[in-house]
């Protein structure tokens, strides 16, 4: 990564825990282009011919290996468009990081639009971890709008970790899935926004497969004027269980919506949900400025520890 500058290896850092070249097969793309890729003898990453974006080709039974595809922004008045497509064999067990960091120093508006979709083949296991970040003292807006499709075989299990830690003036979230017989999802979904900042998020899990399961967890912080808003389903097409819960704490003047829907389409679909909005615990506070701490020191480790 010697070609990249100090505010590259930063947003790297920040969206993707990256201190030097990643082991494993990696994409790393900054303003609209690839700038440095590794395939490895299990995971193949080709570049697709017919729009931006690439392949990530896991062989079948592919053990213990990862991946890495962060996306950068540096260039102001950027809109940045891309389509990732991931084929996961059957009875692998990886892990992918992904995550796009902006940083935006001008006027214009800096924009990235990830499209990834996810074939998960029969008893694969996926570990997914994305972050979104925006940092940079311009004007201009930092937005990020992932969409995300996932398509489970038999028996697969997929873990994703949605992330957005701070500096993103406006997101919209896309996700959807769909799990044949016996395959497990798990969705945890953490943000926090501050100024006027809007996040939304749309999520729809389609439970087609028989003792199908999903969970979806959402755990907000906002602050000052921003607006949250979240929409998360789960539609039982068969026999399957699902949970789905959505805790935020509301500070300042901010303002949360939390609208969880289930819907059963068989006898023996078994789905719940549940949502809590409220303000820091008083107790809390209090109890950690016996320790010597400010209000806005005591907050500040009362939300980290919510959003951990």
């Amino acid at each position: 990564m010697s070609d990249l500058s100090k505010v590259d290896l930063s947003l790297l850092e920040s969206i993707a825990d990256l201190h030097e070249t990643p082991q494993g097969a990696y994409n790393i793309r900054r303003n609209g282009e690839g700038v440095e890729r590794k395939s490895t003898e299990n995971i193949q990453i080709v570049p697709k011919e017919d729009k931006p974006g690439i392949d990530i080709i896991i062989k079948p039974n592919t053990k213990n290996e990862s991946v890495h595809i962060p996306v950068i922004l540096t260039q102001t008045g950027l809109n940045d468009l891309v389509y990732n497509d991931f084929y996961i064999g059957e009875n692998s067990d990886v892990v992918i990081v992904a995550g796009c960091g902006i940083h935006n120093s001008g006027d214009e508006k800096s924009e990235h639009d990830g499209i990834h979709s996810f074939h998960i083949g029969k008893g694969a296991r996926v570990k997914y971890v994305e972050k979104h970040y925006g940092e940079g003292d311009g004007k201009g807006e930092r937005v990020l709008n992932p969409t995300t499709v996932i398509e489970m075989d038999e028996n697969s299990y997929c873990e994703m970790e949605m992330v957005q830690i701070k500096g993103v003036d406006s997101t919209v979230r896309e996700t959807s899935a769909s799990l044949k017989d016996g395959a497990k999802l798990m969705i945890i979904e953490k943000l926090m926004t501050h100024g006027e900042q809007l996040a939304k998020s749309n999520m729809v899990v389609n439970l087609d497969g028989v003792d199908s399961s999903a969970q979806i967890i959402s755990r907000s912080v906002g602050k000052d004027k921003s607006s949250q808003i979240f929409y998360p389903r789960a539609v039982g097409n068969n026999k399957c269980r699902a949970h789905i819960q959505c805790d935020s704490i509301i500070m300042d003047n901010a303002h949360i919506r939390s609208i969880p829907e289930i819907t059963a389409n068989h006898a023996d679909a078994q789905i719940i949900h549940e949502a809590a909005i409220g303000r820091i615990n008083n107790d809390q506070l209090l109890k950690l400025q016996t320790f010597g701490m400010t209000q806005e020191e005591a907050e500040e480790i009362i939300i980290q520890g919510f959003l951990k």
